[in-house]
């Protein structure tokens, strides 16, 4: 047994390793135990058993291991360190527990596995496990399986990835193993149930046999969507919702949307592995398919076949092969080889989906034009084929080539065609319908339904049926209106019949198809959704074309918004009327001459053609006084107009007749309801008189009127005709001025552009100048509103004149469209402008629309394609100049452009670049002509153009931008962003490509109101950018992110991060969130114009700065000879490019007199600017292995603003020379302009960086040279390094001390020598600490040696980020392989011990025996003694510390400057050695600072004078304090969120109503976050302790207080409500708080209720409403038991006190009925014993007798009910529960139930056996009084005594337990009221331990593992009970004494802490064995207060020392003896220090 107890002794950790396997089972139990035990996951404990958990499952002994696999469980559950051991544990798991016999092991392996799932870990594990399917055993692969099923079953398929266990699946069907197979069916099975007929592709190969039997077992799987039964820690709360649903009974409501998610996320053919195909084509694939002999050919389509048959294709350029394929469906004769040719495109089609999209616009018109063929098996291989496509792509795009067909001769054709239209109109949603898709498939399809051939009016029926029944009817039915009711009825049934595809949620078949919907079905529906299609799909070309347009919406705002929707009503309603109107027939002169009679008096008839003028002009004033009077109903306009007509009508001589008469033509038009036959009667006259100088104006009024009835469009079109079929010049330029006003007036909107530029064009040639100005002021007008295409119908006119027109339109530029002011109000009562401004919106497509496009097809040909293609660069070009100039001569063009797309995308990669930017102009020219049509070619073709960005040429980048924008201008961004192919572009990890494609994004997608769902997959992407190494790519992601998040919300966004990094997660996700601030909203359709505006911007302003990068990089970049050239091109282009370099400098010698000046220049802030510039990572951060390009041009671009040019030119010289020569002018330089080096340091350092990667030796010599000097300038001028400098300077510097010249490596260790006067040592350290980690040799060594120096010089305090960890750092380089490093580290090692004495072996912690050898050896050796150091450090250390501040003069004074140089960089400590390093700090004394602090200190000290320093000390002379030392993780425990959690809650009570609010609201933020809620566990007691204190506080003192404003007081308790709500909304939390406190707290609350001031404030009701709702959380959510309990308390307590209100006792009764109502529900989960003690000791205080005496009967109903409810709910069992009653026969609550369950049950038979036994236990209890007497004075005898003090009072708890009548006053008596206060504290401590209360988790810093014992529950013990040895509590008394010390380190006053206080804190009289909170209180209170001075003296009162030897806590009389002496001397030096 000896042997045993050897290893007994041993720590846990070290018995886990024990050989012994005894020891090692023993260690796992206790790791076991201590495990379940920690309560804090982030204990430090954990991190001590990270390596072993490995070791715990892969134990040799097998009982070990099964004890270790428990153990191993209990780590992984509960600490947060377990995810860093996922993988060892896990492969140690498969491999040596999965084989062993015992099924417990295999059991607990797989509930680890299942545990790390569950803590995140899951894809680790499930690569474990997998790895384990291939191994050898059996056994281990059929537990692999198992576990995979069972993490599935439980996970579900979104946790476990399916993809990889799918692929394994088929090899493990193929076992030889029964048992395999068995295990992988049932895993089938279960994946079966996850993603259903998705599995079945991938096991199609499988054994038939075992196929059958799994279709069998799968028949049975229940068709119920599947759940996840087991979450994730970070799914909480989906877990709570699911155990809600069960609760609920099973499935509740809650399982649609999960199945909503589950079931459509897995495809099949996502899970398919992708095959390469190009490949494995055969090699003469491309011969054989153009041979003569068929057979040949089908060969080779076999082949293809084949290959194409792969479910899923990797992607890559498939273009020669389908153009090989259409060439054989549209030529080949042979039938049977077209139909294998249809089949091959559509296996092509479905294997590669969305990817085969851009080749679908190229087969789509061969394929329909080949259904000419009549035979089956073709017709249907065609069908396939282009359904197949379909799904690739989407309608818009091909609906060019499909409407074209749509033409065809041939019916078959036509059949065929409308039937795939209606195949395909099922795959559409009305999104992805829109009218302007409907409106031109509508009208080909109603040409078919008329057709002659019935196949193809069928045909026309069910496609115009499914539109119908896709697009709903209110769609379609306005392009219906022609059609006679047969057929619309046909229509109508078709449309019945139809089944739609994405209407069905499931069904494999129609899977496949539903996914290219699901990606754009919409959220709009119905009228509202077709409305706003319309208007998007309106949008994007004219909102780019017609700039003008859009600024015109804010004006119109006047009216309400409302009238969006209304749009189209109101476009109708015009033509409404306008249709009435036109049918007013025209009525003969007879009947106008009746009407007119009627109307008019006779005398104005009459005189109307009189021949006197002025009989005439009477006339006119009488007509016009009629008309002025008449009513619109009455007015017969057509009659009045006619009499104005009539002789001399028009031609009219006296003007001021023909004014009239027009005036009144203008007034029958306003006032009437005036048609268009009226108008016409009156148009000519007045065209004829628009150009008379007298009554033109009246003219033109009347023609606007008559504009304002009969609208604008007729009325001018009518107008302009007239006015140019007549000679009159002035009538023609007058028409025109007045149609340019009315177009101003009535807005654009419905006007046949075509029609006026005939007109227009006339005018152009017009002789008379006037009618040319008119027409192209005209044009100017139309020009506002058409924009730039208005000028490509003039293109052909001569020169002078198209350069007034551009003149014209110059001085339009920037003008915005006037809102229109007429028109509007007429006729269209519903529509608002949002009518007018959708038409006008569609203008500029209108007019793109009218113009005649050219066909180009034929002049692309096969010849010009080869040129295009040719090998020879100059060909090429000949070839692309052809194209050119084929489009500049088409000017517009029709979508049918044959090959030349193929053969331009090649050219984009073209070696050539010049080549590659005439492609890029040819794009956007291309883009141009072609219009909106160039959308079919987005995929092929402007996806190429975006991976041109990526190009390292700068101008290359620019063209592409250009090019991207034009096509976008064109398309709009939907075409873009569908699709993978944005994503995949985004994807590589090209900078250039990044910053551009993400600048271009930012850009468009503010303007864009809706995007496709496919820009989701960019976001992985754009969150790897935010990370990118280059700055510009991460800068501009984050700039991108905004407008991501705007259109894809910011959940998405966030879910997209999972998949992320943790650490990148929680970067991105603060990204996330400053983006959320920033995301501006989706754009309204006016306000586009101005986002685009504000975003146009952007690009100038970026190509300015790239101009400028280009100019300054321009000379590197001619270096670089073509590599694509031949070596002759190369050779000369390299001399050129030298000649080329020295042009450049002549300049600068010549003027040689230049180089006066300074050579740095100073730019104030420049570098401040800099070092935001960076921190905001605008530029790339100055941190590489070895200097990229851009990090030069970069440093170039920096300095060009701040070193003088020619000085610039020789520093970036590629000559090394040069650099010598500019490092000579630097050190000239270097004295006479020290301002200008260190304005410019930063840059200069990081040109010195650069430097060291030079290869030169001489320029690395001089370099050094400089930085010697430069550092010395730098100390004499006081200067400290920037982070930013030093970072980006000293590890470059340190990569130097590796070289391995000697004289090279001395220099550099002499500049970091140097380095330390300007730049903090501490942080030296940790760069030289970094350098000590390079591969080089050398360099580790000297990097070590450096250390030591450093140590040496400045003592410890250097050492970063602690001493230990620094130290054990060093330490691993004992063992180095090299010798050098070896010895450095030892060296270093001595120097520390000789600084700092035998610490030394503690903190560097465990070493090998080897190496501890090697040291101690060393040591040995070393001559140094310990003894010396002090000394030193002493005389040294005064200078280190010192404020920067007082920099200068503080050093200059004393023998400082002759000091070696050694000891010169003490200085540099100053204030630069922030704490921040090291967290803990904060919370350390450091008794070195302060003792060589010779600085001053912010915290002034007096009071620290006045102390006699062994009052201090007093506390600690307690007999024998036999304590614990504080544990050693003292300062972690101080700097974790515990002491945050406790200082904050100690504000709670604070006096100060604002610290409480502020307290308050930060812990109701933790309530609130469920991730952060947690920390407040443990605390709860606490947080309501502090509470209710502060509800005290505010009954008691500020209600009283007249100064205080009430409201501050509302606002208190409104906080103190809501944060006490959020807490019991968490049950976990509410179930910590405890009896007493529950208690207290139901008392304040109660008496809050009660408090009639509160009624008296202003929200006063409303305070109490919240009170009675906290109440009842509190009833329901806290422990039952608890509360339950409280409650009895404090209703004893009430009826107990005089001064108690009724109404108190009243609401605590009440709250106890609310407690029975809720009995039923919670019987379970109280434990009963402790309620009926509760009740017994009630009825003990009230017996019967004295409860009837109360006022009211409340309390007697109240216990009997409460009781009566007990029994109904237990039954007899109830009496089996009065175990905690000591002697219940007494109590009067046995004899109750009794009768309660008599009563209930009529249970005779047992009374009398009752009785009997009640009287023999009465005798008993009488012979045993006597002995009473004795047994009490022997044990307070005990507890007098000062060793069995404790054993005393255990004895007295039990016996009080047992006796609970036991009188123990008498002995109580003559004792003093210490002494009884101490017996009654022990006695309550002992109680909550009993009940296991004793976690109240301290916030004073005890070890964990002593957290369990230490209760520090009352304010103070009797001296006597410290003594306890093994650590089980730390009296009060000891934080009081510590409370003393610190108060009075403060300066504060501590007489009055003295006993008087504390004994009257004490003198509260016995409750009978209820704890009440307020004793936990006092001891918190003191706790309370310690961790408040701790925070508001941080600089002083920090607990511990690192550096001092002593290493225990100052702050507490814990300390030894023998350091007190220590301590006092210190103190002492710090006094005299002071003054």
């Amino acid at each position: 047994m000896g042997d045993d107890s050897e290893w007994m002794k041993l720590p846990i950790d070290q018995k886990c390793e024990h050989k012994l396997w005894k020891a090692r089972l023993n260690g796992y139990e206790e790791a076991l135990k201590l495990f379940q035990k920690i309560d804090d996951e982030k204990s430090p404990e954990w991190s001590k058993y990270l390596g072993l958990v490995k070791k715990f499952v892969t134990d040799s002994n097998a009982v070990a291991q099964l004890k270790g696999l428990e153990a191993a469980l209990a780590y992984v559950e509960n600490a947060h360190v377990a995810g860093k051991t996922t993988g060892e544990v896990a492969s140690g798991v498969v491999n040596k527990v999965f084989n062993q016999p015992k099924a417990r092991a295999k059991e607990l392996g797989v509930d680890i596995c299942l545990m790390y799932i569950e803590i995140e870990k899951g894809e680790a594990v499930q690569e474990e496990l997998l790895k384990g399917l291939d191994n050898k055993n059996p056994k281990i692969i059929v537990a692999c399986i198992e576990t995979l099923r069972k993490a599935l079953s439980e996970f579900g398929s979104k946790i476990i990835s399916l993809k990889p266990i799918i692929k394994v699946l088929p090899k493990l069907f193929e076992s030889r193993e029964k048992a395999v197979r068995d295990e992988a069916k049932l895993l089938a099975v279960e994946i079966y149930r996850w993603i259903r007929d998705a599995l079945r592709p991938p096991l199609q190969n499988i054994n038939s046999v075992q196929l059958k039997e799994l279709e069998e077992e799968w028949v049975k799987v229940s068709s119920a969507a599947p759940k996840q039964t087991r979450f994730l820690r970070s799914q909480q709360e989906l877990k709570a919702k699911f155990e809600q649903q069960q609760a609920a009974g099973g499935d509740g409501d809650g399982g649609d949307d999960d199945e909503e998610e589950a079931v459509p996320q897995v495809d099949a053919y996502e899970l398919l592995e992708a095959v390469e195909i190009l490949s494995k084509l055969p090699k003469d694939f491309y011969e054989k398919i153009e041979a003569k002999k068929w057979q040949e050919r089908k060969e080779a389509l076999e082949a293809v076949e084949l290959l194409v048959k792969n479910p899923k294709l990797e992607s890559g350029d498939y273009a020669d092969l389908v153009k090989v394929l259409k060439k054989v469906v549209g030529k080949d004769t042979n039938v049977m080889l077209v139909a294998l040719a249809a089949k091959c495109l559509a296996g092509l089609a479905s294997g590669l989906r969305k990817k085969f999209g851009q080749y679908a616009g190229h087969v789509v018109p061969t394929i329909l034009e080949k259904f000419k063929e009549k035979k089956p098996q073709v017709v249907q291989a065609l069908q396939e084929a282009i359904d197949a496509i379909f799904l690739t792509t989407t309608l818009q795009n091909i609906s060019e080539d499909v409407l074209a067909v749509m033409d065809n001769k041939n019916p078959t054709i036509k059949q065929q065609t409308s039937l795939f239209i209606a195949r395909s109109f099922r795959h559409c949603t009305p999104s992805t319908l829109p009218k302007s898709l409907l409106k031109p498939f509508c009208a080909a399809l109603l040409k078919h339904i008329n057709d002659s051939a019935p196949e193809v009016r069928d045909a026309g029926f069910e496609a115009l049926g499914t539109a119908l029944k896709v697009a709903g009817e209110k769609a379609v039915n306005p392009f219906l209106a022609d059609v006679d009711k047969l057929k619309l009825d046909r229509i109508k049934e078709c449309a019945e019949k139809v089944e739609l595809v994405y209407g069905k949620k499931t069904g494999a078949a129609e899977k496949k198809e539903s996914k290219p919907v699901a990606g754009k079905t919409p959220t709009l529906s119905g009228s509202a959704g077709d409305k706003e299609l319309k208007d998007t799909a309106a949008k994007p070309g004219p909102q780019k074309k017609a700039p003008a347009v859009k600024p015109g919406g804010p004006p119109k705002k006047g009216k309400p918004a409302a009238a969006a929707g209304s749009g189209g009503a109101g476009a109708k309603g015009k033509k409404g009327p306008e249709t009435k109107e036109i049918a007013e027939s025209e009525l003969s002169i007879e009947v106008c001459e009746e009407k007119a009679a009627a109307v008019l008096p006779a005398s104005c008839i009459q005189q109307l053609d009189s021949g006197n003028w002025k009989e005439r002009l009477a006339s006119m004033e009488e007509f016009q006084k009629a008309v002025e009077l008449m009513e619109r109903s009455e007015m017969p306009c057509q009659a009045l107009v006619r009499m104005l007509a009539k002789k001399p009508g028009w031609k009219e001589t006296n003007f001021q007749v023909m004014q009239m008469k027009l005036h009144i033509v203008a007034l029958i038009a306003q006032k009437g309801n005036f048609s268009k036959t009226s108008a016409q009667v009156v148009l000519d006259g007045l065209v004829d008189k628009v150009g008379d100088v007298k009554c033109g104006n009246n003219a033109k009024e009347a023609m606007t009127a008559i504009a304002e009835a009969c609208q604008l469009p007729w009325t001018a079109e009518q107008v302009v005709a007239m006015a140019f079929s007549q000679k009159n010049p002035k009538n023609q330029s007058e028409t025109l001025n007045w149609l340019s006003n009315a177009i101003k007036e009535f807005g654009f909107s419905g006007l046949n552009v075509k029609a006026f530029i005939s007109n227009v064009k006339t005018a152009l040639a017009a002789t008379n100048p006037a009618v040319r100005t008119s027409a192209i002021t005209l044009l100017g007008v139309m020009y506002l509103y058409v924009g730039p295409p208005l000028r490509m119908f003039f293109e052909d006119e001569k020169p002078a004149l198209l350069s007034q027109i551009d003149a014209e339109f110059e001085k339009m530029q920037g003008q915005t469209a006037p809102a229109p002011t007429r028109g509007i109000s007429r006729h269209s009562g519903g529509s608002g402008d949002d009518g007018e401004e959708e038409e006008q919106e569609d203008v500029g497509n209108d007019v793109v629309d009218l113009l005649p496009r050219t066909d180009i097809g034929d002049k692309i040909t096969a010849e010009l394609v080869a040129k295009i293609g040719d090998k020879n660069w100059k060909i090429r070009k000949e070839g692309l100049d052809e194209v050119t100039s084929i489009i500049n001569d088409a000017k517009f063009i029709q979508p049918n452009i044959g090959e030349l797309p193929a053969a331009l995308k090649s050219r984009l990669n073209d070696s050539n670049k010049i080549l590659v930017q005439q492609t890029l102009s040819i794009l956007q020219q291309l883009a141009t002509a072609m219009g909106p049509n160039i959308k079919q070619h987005v995929k092929n073709l402007g996806i190429p153009v975006i991976t041109v960005l990526g190009d390292s040429k700068n101008n290359v980048r620019a063209a592409a931008l250009a090019t991207v924008n034009a096509w976008a201008e064109q398309t709009g961004m939907k075409e873009w962003l569908e699709g993978e192919d944005l994503s995949e572009e985004l994807k590589k990890e090209n900078p250039f490509l990044r910053q551009e494609l993400l600048g271009w994004l930012a850009d468009k997608l503010p303007t864009l109101r809706s995007v496709p769902s496919d820009l989701l997959l960019c976001v992985p992407h754009l969150y790897s950018c935010l990370e990118d190494r280059n700055g510009d790519v991460r800068k501009k992601a984050q700039d991108a992110l905004p407008f991501f998040m705007m259109h894809l919300g910011f959940e998405k966004m966030a879910k997209a991060t999972g998949k992320l990094k943790p650490t990148s997660k929680d970067q991105v996700l603060a990204m996330l969130e400053k983006a959320k601030a920033n995301m501006p909203a989706k754009p309204a359709p006016p306000a586009k114009a101005s986002s685009r505006a504000g975003g146009g911007a952007a690009p100038a302003k970026f190509q300015h700065a790239s101009a400028l990068a280009e100019d300054s990089g321009s000379n590197v970049a001619e270096s670089k000879p073509d590599p694509k050239k031949a070596k002759v091109g190369g050779a000369s282009s390299k001399t050129k490019g030298v000649q080329g370099k020295k042009v450049l400098n002549k300049p600068a010698l010549k003027e040689d007199d230049d180089k006066s000046g300074p050579i740095f220049i100073i730019v104030p802030n420049g570098k401040e600017q800099r070092m935001k510039d960076e921190k905001g990572l605008k530029v790339l951060k100055w941190n590489f292995t070895t200097p990229r390009d851009e990090y030069i041009e970069q440093l170039k671009t920096q300095m060009s603003s701040c070193v003088a040019k020619w000085l610039q030119d020789e520093m970036f010289h590629a000559d090394f020379q040069h650099h010598n020569k500019a490092l000579a002018v630097m050190i000239e330089h270097l004295e006479s302009e020290k301002d200008g080096v260190i304005s410019c340091l930063d840059l200069i350092l990081k040109w010195l960086t650069l430097r060291f990667f030079d290869t030169n030796t001489s320029v690395l010599m001089k370099t050094l040279e400089y930085l010697k000097l430069l550092f010395n300038m730098l100390s004499q001028e006081e200067y400290h390094l920037t982070e930013n400098e030093a970072s980006s300077f000293i590890p470059y510097l340190i990569i130097k001390v590796g070289e391995p010249k000697d004289v090279i490596r001395k220099d550099v260790r002499a500049i970091l020598n140097r380095m330390c006067l300007i730049y903090p040592a501490s942080k030296m350290f940790t760069f030289i600490m970094e350098g000590t980690k390079s591969k080089n040799s050398k360099q580790r060594a000297e990097c070590l040696e450096e250390l030591g120096c450093l140590v040496e010089s400045y003592g410890m305090n250097v050492c970063q980020p602690t001493p230990g960890k620094a130290l054990k750092e060093m330490a691993t380089h004992i063992g180095d392989r090299d010798n050098t490093v070896r010895n450095a580290a030892l060296n270093t090692i001595v120097t520390v011990y000789n600084v700092h004495g035998d610490q030394v072996f503690k903190l560097i912690g465990n070493l090998s025996e080897k190496d501890m050898s090697m040291l101690e050896e060393r040591i040995k050796r070393s001559a140094k003694r310990p003894s010396a150091a002090p000394v030193r450090q002493a005389e040294e250390k005064p200078q280190r510390i010192q404020n920067i501040s007082a920099n200068a003069s503080m050093l200059r004074k004393g023998p400082a400057e002759d000091m070696s140089s050694k000891l010169n960089q003490n200085r540099s400590m100053g204030s630069h050695s922030e704490t921040a390093h090291t967290v803990p700090r904060e919370f350390q004394l450091d008794l070195d600072e302060i003792e060589n602090d010779n600085g001053t200190v912010k915290c002034e000290m007096p009071a620290l004078v006045q102390h006699k320093l062994d009052d201090i000390f007093e506390p600690v002379l307690i007999p024998e304090p036999k304590i614990r030392a504080v544990s050693p993780h003292f300062d972690d425990m101080h700097s974790n969120t515990a002491s945050t959690i406790n200082f904050v809650i100690s504000q709670v009570a604070s006096g100060d109503i604002n610290t409480s609010i502020q307290a308050l609201s930060q812990i109701d933020e933790v309530f609130r976050q469920e991730d952060k809620a947690e920390a407040m566990s443990g605390h709860i007691d606490q947080f309501l302790i502090a509470t209710f204190m502060q509800l005290r506080l505010i009954y008691n003192t500020h209600m009283a207080d007249e100064k205080l404003d009430k409201d501050e007081i509302v606002k208190l308790y409104s906080c103190i409500i809501g944060s006490m709500i959020s807490l019991f909304q968490i049950e976990s939390l509410a179930r910590e708080a405890s009896t007493g406190v529950l208690k207290d707290l139901m008392h304040g609350l109660i008496t809050l209720m009660l408090d009639s001031r509160v009624e008296d404030l202003e929200e006063g009701e409303q305070v109490i409403r919240s009170v009675n709702l906290l109440v009842v959380k509190v009833l329901e959510k806290s422990d039952q038991t608890n509360i339950l309990s409280a409650l009895l308390v404090l209703l004893q307590d009430s009826l107990l006190a005089t001064a108690s209100s009724p109404k108190f006792s009243e609401l605590v009764m009440k709250c106890l009925w609310r407690m029975v109502r809720l009995l039923p529900e919670t019987i379970n989960s109280i434990n009963l014993d402790r309620i009926l003690l509760d009740i017994h000791i009630f009825m003990k205080v009230f017996p019967k007798e004295k409860l009837k005496q109360c006022k009211s009967e409340f309390p007697i109903r109240t216990l009997k009910t409460l009781l009566h409810t007990l029994c109904k709910l237990k039954g007899p069992k109830i009496l089996d529960h009065l175990t905690m009653i000591e002697n219940k026969n007494e109590s009067e609550l046995e004899a109750h139930l009794c009768r309660v369950m008599k009563h209930s049950m009529d249970q005779t038979g047992s009374k009398a056996d009752k009785d009997t036994e009640k009287g023999a236990s009465r005798i008993e209890e009488k012979a045993s009084k006597a002995k009473v007497n004795d047994i009490l004075a022997e044990i307070f005898k005990k507890i007098g005594s000062k060793e069995n003090t404790k054993e005393g009072l255990a004895e007295l708890y039990e016996y009080k337990k047992k006796y609970s009548d036991a009188d123990i006053e008498p002995f109580l008596k003559n004792s003093s009221q210490f002494f009884q206060s101490y017996v009654e504290r022990g006695l309550r401590l002992i109680e909550t331990e009993r009940e296991g209360k004793g976690r109240i988790a301290s916030s004073t810093g005890i070890s964990p593992q002593m957290e369990g014992t230490c209760v520090p529950v009352s304010t103070h013990t009797v001296p006597s009970s410290i003594g306890n040895t093994n650590g089980e509590e730390v009296g009060p008394s000891v934080y009081l004494e510590r409370l003393k010390i610190l108060r009075q380190r403060c300066g504060l006053d501590n007489a009055k802490e003295d006993r008087p206080p504390l004994t009257s804190l004490l003198s509260k009289p016995a409750v009978p064995a209820v704890a009440s909170s307020t004793d936990m209180l006092h001891s918190k209170l003191s706790q309370l207060r310690e961790s408040r001075e701790q925070y508001q003296h941080l600089d002083l009162d920090s607990n511990q020392t690192h550096s001092s030897g002593i290493g225990t806590t100052t702050a507490s009389p814990s300390s030894a003896a023998a350091n007190i002496d220590d301590l006092k001397k210190r103190l002492e030096r710090i006094k005299s220090s002071r003054k």
